[in-house]
Order: C-alpha cells, then sequence, then structure tokens
C-alpha cells in the first residue's frame, strides 16, 4: 500500500511525452519494499511506458570515503542485478545525481524519485525539480511513517515524540505489494558501470581510499535479509537483558544497510511484528522511535551538523564550564589512532576503525569521553562528528548525526551539575565496569586493544 501522504510533488510541470517513466533511485537503494519504486511500476504500467532506473554516483559526496563506496557499490550490484530480474532497465553512472536525473529525464514522460532527509540530498532534488521538463514526484520510502505526519515541529525528546509516531503505526505498518513492468524494456540504452569491478568504478570517481574497507560486512539487499534472518533467530530474545551491554553483542548489525537504503525498516518491523519474542518491542523502539526521531531533528534542525542545534540550557550549560581545568587532552590525531590513556575509549575508537561501526552503548562513553577530553566543547563536537563520519559506515545520516548530538545533550534531559561537563549527562570507566564484563568487550573488539596503545586503520 502507498499512502497518500508518502507522495510529493516537487515541481508543477505538466505532464509531457516520453520513451518511458525514469525512476531516480538514490536513498532507497533496493529493489523490493521500496514505494518510490513501486509507485514508478505502477505509473509506467498506466502509461504504457517500460521503467528506467537512475542512480548517480557521486564523486564528492561530504565526508564519504572508500569504504562506504564500497559497501555501497556491493549493494548496487545486488539491486540492479534484482531489478533486471524484474524487467526493470537500470544505469549506473558516475555523475552528480541531480544532474545525471536531469539529463535522463528529458526523454521521460515522468521522474520518480525517493527522499532524502540530510541538507545536500533535499538540495539535490530541489536542483532537478526546477531543471526538469517533466513533474518530478517523491515517494518516500525509507521512515515507516513520513516525517511531517509524525510530527510537524521538531520534537524535543523520544518521550515527546514516542506518542505521536506510535498513534500513526496502525495506519502505516501495512505489507508493500511488489508489481511487475508490462512494458519490456529492451528500447531502453543507456550504458551503465560494470558493477562486477567496484575497484575500477572507485578509481574512475576518484574517491578518497585513505580509509580501508572492512571486511565482514558486505553490502545487499541479500546480505541484510541473511543478517535479520540471524539476528530474530539468534539473539531477539535476549534483547532486553543484553542490547545495551558491548561484551555480549546482542545487536542486528543492520545499521549500515539502513543508511544505504539496501534494506526497509518496514520489511523489517514486518518480519519482527510476526514473532512473539519478549524483545520485540524494546527493538521496534530503536528501529522506529529512535531513528525517526533522528529524522525529525536534521529534517526540522537546518544546523544539525553543528554544536549550535543543541537545545539552550545544554549550550549555555556548556559554555559556563568550556574553561574548566581538564585532567586530560587529546587533539584530534591521537583520537583518531586511539592513542589516549583509557582502554576502554580506544577499543570502542579501534572498533570503529578496524570494523566500521561500535557498539551503541560504548558510542555514547566514546562521544562523552571526547567532551571531557577537548579543549573546547565546539572542539569536541567537531572531532566527535569527524571521526563519527568518517569511519563509521552508517555515519553520515541522521542517526549519525543524532548520535552525536546526544552526546552533548541533545534528546535528553539536564543532570547534576559537574566539572566540564555541566548539566550534560556524564560516563566513566567505572559504571562500564560495574555493569558489564569490559575484558571480554576488549577482547571481541581486538585483542591487541588489551594493550593499548595507537592505531592506524
Amino acid at each position: 500500500m502507498i499512502h497518500n501522504e508518502r507522495i510529493s510533488f516537487l515541481n508543477e510541470k505538466p505532464p509531457c511525452r516520453g520513451s518511458y517513466v525514469l525512476y531516480w533511485m538514490q536513498q532507497s537503494q533496493r529493489a523490493e519494499y521500496n514505494h518510490a519504486l513501486e509507485y514508478a511500476v505502477i505509473r509506467a504500467n498506466e502509461l504504457a511506458l517500460p521503467l528506467l532506473v537512475f542512480f548517480g554516483v557521486t564523486p564528492s559526496f561530504p565526508e564519504a570515503n572508500g569504504r562506504h563506496y564500497r559497501f555501497m557499490l556491493e549493494g548496487l550490484r545486488d539491486t540492479a542485478s534484482r531489478l533486471r530480474g524484474r524487467g526493470i532497465a537500470v544505469t549506473v553512472q558516475v555523475c552528480p545525481p541531480d544532474r545525471g536525473a536531469v539529463k535522463l529525464a528529458r526523454d521521460a514522460a515522468l521522474t520518480v524519485t525517493d527522499r532524502g532527509y540530510l541538507r545536500i540530498q533535499r538540495q539535490w532534488r530541489a536542483a532537478a525539480a526546477r531543471a526538469m521538463k517533466c513533474p518530478l514526484v517523491q515517494v518516500e520510502s525509507d521512515a515507516i511513517v513520513p516525517v511531517e505526519s509524525a510530527s510537524p515541529k521538531e520534537e524535543y525528546t523520544a518521550g515527546t515524540f514516542r506518542p505521536k509516531i506510535m498513534a500513526h503505526l496502525p495506519f502505516y505498518l501495512k505489507p508493500l505489494r511488489h508489481g511487475r513492468p508490462r512494458v519490456d524494456p529492451a528500447s531502453i540504452d543507456h550504458p551503465s558501470l560494470d558493477l562486477d569491478d567496484i575497484d575500477a568504478i572507485i578509481g574512475k570517481a576518484g574517491v578518497d581510499r585513505s580509509v580501508a574497507p572492512v571486511r565482514w560486512l558486505r553490502g545487499g539487499t541479500g546480505e541484510a535479509k541473511r543478517l535479520l534472518r540471524r539476528f530474530i533467530a539468534d539473539r531477539l530474545d535476549s534483547v532486553p537483558a543484553e542490547r545495551n551491554d558491548p561484551s555480549k553483542d546482542c545487536v542486528s548489525h543492520l545499521g549500515p544497510y539502513l543508511h544505504f537504503g539496501q534494506i526497509s525498516p518496514l520489511y523489517i518491523a514486518l518480519e519482527v511484528l510476526k514473532t512473539k519474542s519478549p524483545g520485540r518491542d524494546i527493538f521496534l523502539e530503536e528501529l522506529i522511535v529512535r531513528r525517526e526521531l533522528s529524522f525529525n531533528f536534521v529534517f526540522y534542525n537546518g544546523m544539525y551538523d553543528s554544536i549550535q542545534c543543541l537545545p539552550d540550557w545544554a549550550r549555555k550549560t556548556l559554555r559556563n564550564h568550556a574553561a574548566d581545568r581538564r585532567d586530560y587532552r587529546y587533539d584530534l590525531a591521537a583520537l583518531e589512532k586511539a592513542d589516549t590513556h583509557d582502554r576502554y575509549w580506544n577499543a570502542a575508537q579501534r572498533e570503529l576503525l578496524l570494523r566500521g561501526k561500535m557498539h551503541g552503548y560504548m558510542r555514547m562513553y566514546w562521544g562523552k569521553k571526547i567532551l571531557e577530553w577537548s579543549a573546547s566543547p565546539e572542539e569536541a563536537y567537531a572531532a566527535a562528528l569527524y571521526l563519527n563520519n568518517r569511519y563509521s559506515l552508517d555515519g553520515r545520516d541522521p542517526n549519525g548525526f543524532a548520535g552525536v548530538a546526544w552526546c552533548f545533550g541533545k534528546h535528553d534531559r539536564a543532570w547534576s551539575e559537574r566539572r566540564i561537563f555541566g548539566k550534560i549527562r556524564y560516563m566513566n570507566d567505572r559504571g562500564l565496569e560495574r555493569k558489564f564484563d569490559m575484558d571480554r568487550y576488549l577482547a571481541l573488539v581486538d585483542p591487541a586493544s588489551r594493550a593499548g596503545g595507537p592505531v592506524t586503520p
């Protein structure tokens, strides 16, 4: 079911003649449970036209590097194969996405696109809407509840957001029917990159290769679904007791796949809802309430990538304590190499460097310590964003920006006042040791982290 609330017309161009319907795929990089794709299929069949899917590999996405591009291209290889199996033409090109879409739209009767919430994604769609001569229709597919339907304003905390989005779930938690184009795409002849040669594509795009790709995860819808099945079978029941324990690794590892749109959050939710697991509601809280709160944040707060995004109380308390004495101080170079006195923090940073993600509880601790050890709150905020965006497979997205901001008081409340932190929530290593088997965590992340010392990714 494609709800009308998911659909918005980005320009007012009149219908026109064309050789195909174009789906400009950018955020929802998958061939199933994709509302934008299914809307394009429906419209192509109504117009008796074939469907062409375009994806633009931009060489200059902010802060992206070879680690991110490899994972994305692995997923696109899977998606392109699945699309062709459904009778849909595909072209993947190295070009600015908005310009590539505008060029292909010259021969399109209609262009459909999915939705992204970051500044650059919204700028791409706005620029394309102005330049296209055919209608451009945006269909939201990476949020279970469309952002404006969930709330008309920026929400203060999960507590204020939760009742609003939960009220909409019965309406939006509906399976999505998959259609098949009726017109053969043989008449469409647009060259496409060879997705079997990812190294060549990364070289052609001139992508920064200074960060090594991860080897323990591969991109693609098939891989995401395999991980989901394994998580439901082996770990979902343990979520209430173990989700916050970094030594247990009771997590789905689906964040990178959600980041690149390789799996639908709606599909995940519906699969989890089929179970009677005691971990079901807690997992759905993270997938729906917390994740879509981050969409609310970046959509309504134009300063989401700056310390200025914080609530007034947080900025005030940090400003009041900016000159407080720091027992330890580390610059960005030391932080990046995991070269601090704190073996738990070093392990979390190593996890980020080597695996492209870190356990959610450790990310909170990681961000708090960067604040504690930096010369100023502004320097700390910039360092946390830089490290998360550079090394995390699911950095550079609403969840990543909201996660960093939370460490500095966003979506939280004021706590007891203390040095450096002011009223920002505080965390320390004794709390980790009291709650968890931290030696086991060190061994899980990297045996070398027991000894400490810097690491080069």
